[in-house]
């Protein structure tokens, strides 16, 4: 099980109009494919990330920084392949998300290596504890002409797509504007679909509370990011004290001791610390624990195809979210050939060993940077 090559490879695909948030905006699906290869054993293929708009700099670091620490070793010594990986990353000043990111897709990918060598899931290899968690939609973006009567029908084609929630961007608008949205999206499935609210710290304590008061009867899953991200944790430890929404936050924190500090911090119900952003597998599940240790609930940010085996490994996993507008992921629509089954509102850990899936050969040579 000795690491022979490592490859990395960037993909930007167009986006056909422009899917943002509060604070930014999204025009292309980016990712970083990272192969893997071992002597006289399989391959393994894994993408990582949404953001990765600098891909073609991921790739470089990848393969002439990090693949030449790993060229030779054994895929099962995880643990000191990681500490070596980690060896860069500490040594790391202004490239450290970059870097943080690299390293993550290098990590991802060992994990996966090492579930095609014994034939078992990632999910089985990190404990197992259901093969299944609910599956929900990023939506609800802000586009130039939709209505409320659009919104309303987007919440209703999701169900139709088979997902069991949505969580709907806020935090653009006044606090009463968005709360108007948000009871059309309630309103459009009734309580048994999940509903989950993301302001991307678009917001002030103060009306990120107003808002949260606003909606608070309406039976939201969890506020995510409600605060600027100057001084985050404050903000979202004062939105916590007053209002019953479950506060979720994590996916801007690039390392584990960040998030201890954040799951330390009284300011948050739910974590989504982001595999492929802060370091990978072996990072992610040290969270966790600290997590569970901590009674504090685990989602997990996009990334269905990594999430949905790390959800389902923990006991306090929540749900696996996706984007089921194939024009916003076109990724996950047409260039996977094998990936999981996504049934009555649930996405279901695949039968195939690794991460289990395949990508199209073809599509990643014609969109890769």
């Amino acid at each position: 099980m000795i690491i022979e090559k490592l490859k990395a490879t960037p993909i930007k695909i167009p986006l056909t109009k422009d899917f943002g948030g509060s604070t930014y905006s999204v025009t292309s699906r980016c990712t970083v494919v990272t192969q893997l290869w071992l002597k006289d054993g399989p391959v393994s293929e894994i993408y990582n990330g949404d953001n990765r708009s600098h891909g073609r700099e991921i790739a470089d670091i990848i393969d002439k920084e990090l693949a030449p620490l790993l060229i030779g070793e054994d895929v099962r010594n995880w643990q000191l392949l990681n500490l070596k990986l980690h060896s860069k990353l500490a040594k790391a000043a202004l490239s450290a998300d970059l870097l943080s990111q690299a390293v993550a897709c290098v990590d991802t990918a060992i994990w996966d290596a090492i579930g095609r060598c014994y034939d078992v899931s990632v999910c089985r290899l990190l404990g197992g504890v259901t093969d299944k968690r609910k599956i929900i939609s990023i939506g609800g973006y802000y586009e130039e002409g939709k209505t409320l009567d659009d919104l309303a029908r987007e919440m209703q084609d999701l169900k139709d797509l088979g997902m069991s929630g949505c969580k709907v961007k806020v935090g653009g608008l006044s606090p009463e504007a968005d709360a108007e949205r948000v009871s059309i999206a309630r309103e459009a499935n009734g309580q048994d679909f999940l509903i989950a609210v993301d302001a991307n710290r678009g917001w002030s304590w103060r009306d990120a509370t107003k808002f949260a008061n606003l909606v608070e009867d309406l039976e939201i899953a969890w506020f995510e990011e409600p605060c600027h991200w100057m001084d985050d944790i404050h903000g979202m430890r004062e939105v916590r004290r007053r209002t019953t929404i479950p506060i979720n936050a994590g996916q801007s924190e690039i390392s584990g001791q960040a998030m201890r500090r954040l799951i330390n911090s009284d300011a948050v119900d739910i974590i989504n610390f982001d595999a492929s952003e802060g370091g990978g597998v072996t990072t992610w599940k040290k969270v966790a624990a600290i997590a569970e240790l901590s009674d504090t609930y685990l989602t997990h940010h996009e990334e269905p195809q990594i999430a949905s085996h790390l959800l389902s490994s923990q006991p306090h996993g929540m749900c696996v979210e996706c984007f089921a507008n194939p024009a916003r992921d076109p990724l996950w629509a047409g260039m996977l050939i094998e990936g999981p089954k996504i049934e009555d509102g649930f996405i279901h850990i695949s039968k195939n060993a690794g991460f289990g899936i395949k990508l199209d050969p073809a599509a990643v040579n014609k969109f890769q940077i």
